[in-house]
Formats: structure tokens, C-alpha cells, sequence
């Protein structure tokens, strides 16, 4: 196989070479003149001549201190140098291309051409000069000067065909894409067929919608190398994409006639088949996969998702899908790849107490992926499987003990359980953690939760400054429009806030139970029985069946304190009944009074 050809960035490093040589040369000549003429006819002559050696020697210790101080990373004080060299002798070609280079090397790239495009004008048939310039030039997006000194470069001789990767970069570059192509196929016709440069061109002409001339280019891939499926696998996903179906099953044949175990043969031929209905092909080709005894189980788990991934909409596809996953992890039941997978599968399919047992499995099996408990606890939360998400968060946080969201939930698990401490413990921690981030969303319901938390524990002002949080971050927060309004209610604390928290809440949601009796409490709470009667009537009339047993107590004293003892009577013992309630409701049925 081809190796391809790359920007060669040591290339600079290769005309220091080249500027080294200059020095040799600068060093050499004034000996070589000497011996030359050992004898001058005067002694004007002998002056002249030790004069030229002392320059010349001075000269090529000011540049070998610069490319001294160059090779050991000191760009400045190599400049610095360089400028003296250039003082007495501006005609230097190797110091203006070290110039240019310690420039560049300082990220003054513009400040470099000048001392660049010197050097190629001294010596235009250094190539090295000619690259360095060039590449300058591009950095300042100056795409066409760059494109002629590289097209003068070609046009040298055959030796520098290779450069012609370079050109159609810069052509690409320039939004020139044909001239790009025209490069490239230069460089093929000296040096012969290149993976990398064949690769390139299929990119242009897809992007130009020549996929004729894309699929060309494949078949290059397939002459060059007859016996790499490799290169008919990377043909026939081309061809799928742009709906040469047929062809690609031709192709994907000939990869499996060279190797019959390439699962991503007969996953792709699973694909097209499944494209045209035939879902006796598809069972066929994928559990040629799962027979193969070579591959192993996570690698087949992850086939299949790949497949279960491509089918789209398709129920059908997505079923069968999942029964091969069912029937894998069977086989292969302490595979932890394969039950994720299948967890994965069942969450798409809105399976999720089975995705839930699948992640818990996965994560018992291996508890090292972060992925699973994650999914693992969203579901336990879903679900409302609080004893599950109180040992599953605790036991995700011991692998993962810096994870916020896992204290989240183990917080929230706490919270549900009333084991306010814990979670105030948990959920502080969660917040720590998660203050760094940008999830506001996550950081809102911490304090949310945090509010509740703390107000269980009869911390009123940490549960108030909670509360706060959310609510000048989103004043519509109905969780704690909800929850402040009514435990300000139970403390008979700034009921004036509490009313208008209260009364924003059933603007936004007039026939929810829940909201509509809290209002009501912060009412009762502030005398005002009849409108605290009539909003709980309201809400009663309307759902009879579904009111909690906490409505009909709130009923029944909003009637015992308009007087309405029987009736409150008949309320507390309805209440009595759905449960829920508050502990002195007993008491309230016993004596008939509050």
C-alpha cells in the first residue's frame, strides 16, 4: 500500500540546513582565495584580503550564535543577532531566511515576509526559501502569491512533484477546488496512485455532487489493492450512501469472498436489506454475526447498536433488533457490553423498568462507566423507585465520588425518605460540585430540593435563602411558588409574600389540585375563609374522585370556621378515608372541633 504524503513541517528545519551549508561557504571561500594567490603584488592586496576574512569571519560567528540561540528556543535573541549579520551584509540569504524563521517562531508572521520573500529574491532556486515563503503567505491568507511560487516550484522539475500536495491544499484553501484536483493528478502522474491523495479527491467531488466521479476514485482504491476488503467495505458504505444499493451488494460480495468473518460486511448488507423490506435477509446476515464464535460478545453488543442505530423509524427493524439483543445477552450474560446495549434498546423502546434491570445488571457486572449509573438513576427517578435510587446513588458515588449529579440523586432519594440531614449533606454536595458547571437547570432543583430539605430540618432561614435562589433565577419556579408559599402559610411568616407567591401559582395553573389548595391554606391562614371555601369548592366540584384526603381536611376547616360544623364533620371523615392527611385529624373527628 501507498504511504501517503504529508506537509513535511520539518522542512524549515531542512533550510536551516541549507543556511548552515551557506555559512560553510561563507567560512571556506576567503581560505580558498588565499590559497589561491598566496602571493599578493602588493600590500594594498594582502589589506584587502585580510580584510574580506575578518569580515567574513565575523559574519559567520554573528549567524552561528543566532542559529545557536534558534535551535535552543530563544527566537529573540536570535533575531537579534541575525540583524547584526544583516547590518553588514543585507545580501545574506541564509540570515534573512533565519530572520524570517525566528519571527515566525515568535508568532510575527507578517513582520516575517519581508525578510522571507529577500531571501527568495537573492536565491530563487533554494526551494527551501521558496517553501518558507509560501508558507507565510498563507498564514496571512494570501492564497495567490503562495499558489505561483508553489506552481514555480512544480515547474522545476519532476523532483519536486510532491509539493503539489501542498498546492492543492492551499487551492482548497482558496476555494479553487478544480485546480486542487488538477494538482493532485499531477502529483499521481510522477509518483503514481496515493491512498490519502485518492481519499482527498473523493472529498472535492462529493462535495461538488460528482459522485460518479467519487465512485471512480473508489474503484482506484479496489485495483490498487485486489485482495484489502478493506477498501470494498469503504466503496460499498459510499455507494449505500448515495443510494447505489445494488452495486453495494455487489461489492460487499466481493469483501466476503475474501474474508467471510467481516461483520461489517454483513451489517451493512443487514442495512441495505433492511432498506428493501427484506427482514428475513437482515435475521440472516446479523446472526452470521452473533454466530461467529471469533468475535466477542461486546463486539457483537456493539454491532448490533450500531445496526439499531440505522433503522430509523422503522418498528419493525427496531423489534427485531431487540430480539437479537434479548437473545444475546442470554448467551452472553455476564457481558457487561451486551447488557448496556440492551438497556440502550429497551430505553428507545420506552421499556423502562426492563432497561432499568438491564443498566442495573451492567453496572453490577461493571461499575466502572459512568454512562450506566447515570442512566440507571434517571430511570430509578422515573420510575419513582426511591429505594432503589437511594442504593443505586450510593453506590454509584462510591466509584464516582466527585460526580455531582450522583449526590443529586442520592440527595433527592434522601428527601423522599424525610431524611432531611442526608439530604442536605448530599445536596450540598451536589451544589459544590456542580456551581463550576453551566447546568442551571440542575443547580436550580438543588436548591429547590434544598429548600424542602432544610425546612424539614426547621432551618427556616437556610430553606428561605434556597428558595430565593431559584426564584431570581426563575420567578415562575412553580415547585417553589408551591412549596415556600405554603410552609411561609404554616409558620403564619410574610403571608403577604406567601398570598402573592400563592395567587401567581393558580394564575399559571388553574386546575391544578395541589395548587389550587395551597392557595387556599395561605387564605385560611390569612382569615379570609370565604375565598379560601370557594377556591377549594372549585377544585372539588371538578374532580371529585381524584381530590387527596389533604383538600378535603383543608375543606373541612375552612367550614368549621364559617360555622359549618356538620359539614366539616362530614369533610374530615371523607378525608379520613383517602388518607394523607395531617395527625390531628383523629382528634379533629373526635371532638368535632378543631
Amino acid at each position: 500500500m501507498n504511504k501517503p504524503y504529508t506537509f513535511c513541517r520539518s522542512r524549515r528545519l531542512l533550510g536551516l540546513v541549507g543556511g548552515f551549508g551557506l555559512l560553510i561557504w561563507l567560512g571556506v571561500t576567503p581560505v580558498a582565495a588565499q590559497r589561491k594567490d598566496t602571493k599578493p603584488d602588493t600590500e594594498a592586496g594582502k589589506a584587502a584580503s585580510g580584510t574580506t576574512t575578518l569580515a567574513k569571519a565575523e559574519e559567520e560567528l554573528l549567524f552561528t550564535e543566532g542559529m545557536r540561540h534558534l535551535m535552543t528556543d530563544e527566537p529573540a535573541r536570535a533575531i537579534t543577532q541575525f540583524e547584526k549579520l544583516l547590518q553588514k551584509n543585507p545580501n545574506n540569504a541564509a540570515a534573512q531566511y533565519a530572520t524570517a524563521n525566528a519571527l515566525l517562531k515568535t508568532g510575527k508572521t507578517a513582520e516575517a515576509i519581508p525578510f522571507a520573500s529577500k531571501a527568495h529574491s537573492i536565491d530563487v532556486n533554494n526551494k527551501f526559501y521558496t517553501l518558507l515563503l509560501a508558507e507565510l503567505l498563507v498564514k496571512q491568507k494570501r492564497y495567490g502569491e503562495a499558489e505561483e511560487l508553489y506552481e514555480q516550484l512544480l515547474s522545476k522539475g519532476t523532483e519536486n512533484a510532491e509539493y503539489g500536495v501542498e498546492l492543492a491544499a492551499i487551492y482548497l484553501f482558496d476555494d479553487k477546488p478544480d485546480k486542487a484536483l488538477d494538482a493532485y493528478n499531477r502529483v499521481e502522474r510522477v509518483l503514481g496512485m496515493n491512498e490519502e491523495i485518492t481519499r482527498q479527491k473523493q472529498r472535492i467531488y462529493l462535495k461538488q455532487n460528482k459522485i460518479d466521479k467519487a465512485i471512480e476514485e473508489a474503484e482506484k482504491l479496489v485495483a490498487s489493492e485486489p485482495g484489502e476488503p478493506e477498501y470494498l467495505l469503504e466503496g460499498a458504505e459510499l455507494l449505500i450512501a448515495h443510494d447505489r444499493d445494488d452495486q453495494a451488494i455487489n461489492w460487499l460480495d466481493k469483501a466476503l469472498k475474501l474474508n467471510p468473518d467481516l461483520p461489517q460486511a454483513h451489517v451493512l448488507l443487514a442495512d441495505v436489506y433492511r432498506k428493501k423490506g427484506d427482514m428475513a435477509r437482515v435475521t440472516k446476515e446479523l446472526n452470521q454475526v452473533f454466530a461467529n464464535p471469533n468475535l466477542e460478545a461486546g463486539l457483537k453488543a456493539r454491532i448490533l447498536s450500531s445496526y439499531a442505530g440505522a433503522t430509523g423509524e422503522s418498528t419493525a427493524a427496531q423489534q427485531d433488533a431487540l430480539k437479537m439483543a434479548q437473545d444475546l445477552a442470554k448467551t452472553s450474560p455476564n457481558d457487561p457490553k451486551t447488557q448496556i446495549m440492551l438497556g440502550d434498546l429497551l430505553t428507545q423502546q420506552g421499556k423502562k423498568a426492563e432497561a432499568r434491570d438491564a443498566y442495573a445488571k451492567a453496572a453490577r457486572l461493571d461499575g466502572s462507566t459512568y454512562e450506566v449509573w447515570g442512566a440507571l438513576l434517571q430511570l430509578d427517578s422515573e420510575l419513582n423507585q426511591v429505594d432503589s435510587l437511594l442504593v443505586h446513588s450510593q453506590q454509584a458515588l462510591e466509584v464516582f465520588p466527585t460526580q455531582g449529579f450522583f449526590w443529586y440523586s442520592n440527595g433527592s432519594a434522601h428527601l423522599f425518605k424525610r431524611h432531611y440531614q442526608e439530604a442536605v449533606d448530599a445536596l450540598e454536595e451536589s451544589r459544590k460540585l456542580l456551581s463550576v458547571t453551566n447546568n442551571a437547570e440542575l443547580v436550580k432543583g438543588i436548591n429547590a430540593q434544598l429548600g424542602d430539605a432544610y425546612n424539614g430540618l426547621g432551618d427556616h432561614a437556610k430553606s428561605d435563602e434556597a428558595y430565593e435562589l431559584v426564584l431570581k433565577e426563575d420567578p415562575q419556579n412553580d415547585h417553589v411558588l408551591n412549596n415556600y408559599s405554603y410552609f411561609l402559610s404554616l409558620r403564619k411568616e410574610n403571608l403577604p409574600k406567601a398570598l402573592q407567591m400563592s395567587k401567581k401559582l393558580v394564575e399559571r395553573n388553574p386546575t391544578n389540585a395541589t395548587f389550587v389548595d395551597t392557595h387556599a391554606w395561605v387564605l385560611y391562614t390569612m382569615k379570609d375563609y370565604a375565598k379560601a371555601r370557594q377556591m377549594l369548592e372549585k377544585v372539588i366540584q371538578a374532580n371529585p374522585a381524584s381530590v387527596s384526603g389533604t383538600i378535603l381536611e383543608h375543606y373541612g376547616d375552612v367550614l368549621f370556621q364559617l360555622g359549618e360544623r356538620e359539614k366539616a364533620l362530614d369533610q374530615w371523615k371523607k378525608a379520613k378515608a383517602k388518607g394523607e392527611t395531617s395527625d390531628a385529624l383523629d382528634k379533629k373527628i373526635a371532638t368535632g372541633k378543631l
